[in-house]
């Protein structure tokens, strides 16, 4: 996920003040944990005013008062879509695939024959490639993984992107950066130059919308966390919030796995303890 992006023209005098960028900011903060700086004025005056054309508002200020109103839920969900733009590929930053494959499940499976419990989570997996670029590790290593205590959690502050991800529908060239030894045997997509998941990799994964900055909901605990490149768009104090939240509902011995621009720090940072690249195993004590 990153904060909105590339600056698009306007002319119907719709203008963005200082004291309505930082009401907007503010509440971004407040509500999704993101910290925008001045300097995204232009960018979210120019993917806010697109919204307000099309709604026929003639100011920022009545576009506030939505926030709040009658629709406050799907406007605030509008709202983070057009703050951010996510980002995510099919065995993004393969050093953590391989990670998974070498040095985490192999223990975790023989958990699970044993009759033990398996939760591995990815937090702020925007459209979904990343928890089915689990699921396919996941499946090549123990294809009868169906028949253990074994489960994929996926869940993003954007209800928008995790309806995609529950479709697992993507464009066919997605599928191209797939290493041989994982590629799917695709369904047809309903749309042309699309294709999907197979079902045996989607029914591995459950999906939902869950506010990372919020307290987690879960009774379990984690035997792997993947949060990669959503928390460098938190300030400090809140990614140290973030950290120590993971570490909690991390089992001992549970990886995090962070994006590449990523560091730990803070409190959790005496327990989450580095093995590698921007991966970290949980140390308790």
């Amino acid at each position: 996920m990153s904060i909105a992006g590339q600056i698009e023209p306007f002319d119907d005098g719709i203008i963005l003040s200082d004291q309505d960028f930082e009401a907007i900011a503010q509440f971004a903060y407040k509500h999704f944990g993101l910290a925008m700086s001045p300097s995204k004025k232009p960018l979210v005056s120019s993917r806010l005013s697109r919204k307000l054309r099309k709604q026929n508002i003639k100011a920022f200020k009545e576009y506030l008062k939505q926030l709040d109103g009658p629709n406050a839920d799907q406007e605030r969900s509008e709202l983070l879509s057009l703050l951010t733009t996510n980002v995510t590929q099919f065995f993004r930053e393969p050093h953590h695939f391989e990670t998974l494959r070498n040095d985490v499940l192999p223990p975790l499976l023989e958990k699970a024959k044993k009759g033990g419990r398996v939760r591995i989570w990815s937090a702020g997996c925007s459209i979904g490639q990343e928890p089915y670029t689990i699921a396919a590790v996941l499946h090549d290593m123990c294809p009868d993984a169906d028949r253990y205590d074994i489960k994929i959690l996926g869940t993003d502050i954007d209800p928008v992107v995790v309806r995609t991800a529950e479709e697992g529908q993507y464009p066919l060239e997605d599928f191209d950066g797939i290493p041989k030894q994982y590629k799917m045997k695709l369904e047809p997509g309903v749309k042309q130059g699309t294709g999907r998941v197979p079902q045996h990799l989607r029914q591995k994964v459950t999906y939902g919308v869950l506010n990372l900055i919020e307290p987690f909901p879960f009774k379990g605990k984690f035997d792997a966390i993947f949060c990669r490149n959503v928390a460098i768009y938190f300030d400090n104090p809140t990614q140290q919030k973030v950290w120590q939240a993971f570490q909690r509902t991390l089992t001992p011995g549970g990886y995090l796995f962070i994006g590449h621009s990523e560091r730990m720090s803070g409190p959790a940072s005496q327990h989450l303890k580095t093995v590698g690249i921007t991966t970290y195993v949980n140390t308790p004590g």
